[in-house]
């Protein structure tokens, strides 16, 4: 691990490196990331959320903690429904989105490209994806999962 110049950590990424989605990131680089959100809904939640300014949050019950939590409302419709209709992970959508798509239906847990690749239908295609996730450029928020 080393230092930035801006004192942030930064590490060099392997196959076994663990990779979630950076919120903070989002702050910080200034996007948007409910219209990102949004791209990702199906159509019947499209509709509905796209009227609405602020969705707040709900409570969600981990199912193998029991541990009850504060999530934001547009992201657990995108976890419990969108996720698990027909379509949501194509060979079609881009590398990115369809990693980005994973940790919404996960829960944001991290996961390494190994188990990414396999997961959106890339199987053997780890060292490709840690190319893209670990390169200078971050996208969407991809980021390693540091403790």
């Amino acid at each position: 691990m080393t230092v930035s110049p801006a004192g942030t950590q930064r590490i060099k990424p392997g196959l076994s490196t663990p990779f979630h989605i950076d919120f903070e990131w989002w702050e910080r680089e200034s996007r948007e990331l409910r219209v990102y959100l949004l791209s990702h809904l199906c159509s019947e939640h499209r509709a509905q959320f796209e009227s609405i300014a602020e969705t707040g949050t709900v409570d969600w019950v981990d199912p193998e903690t029991a541990e009850v939590q504060r999530v934001d409302g547009l992201q657990h419709t995108l976890r419990i429904h969108c996720s698990q209709q027909p379509g949501y992970l194509e060979e079609h959508t881009s590398v990115v989105d369809a990693i980005f798509r994973v940790f919404l239906a996960n829960g944001n847990a991290p996961l390494t490209p190994v188990e990414l690749a396999e997961r959106i239908g890339r199987k053997g295609q780890g060292p490709t994806l840690l190319k893209t996730l670990s390169g200078a450029r971050v996208y969407k928020g991809l980021r390693p999962a540091v403790e």
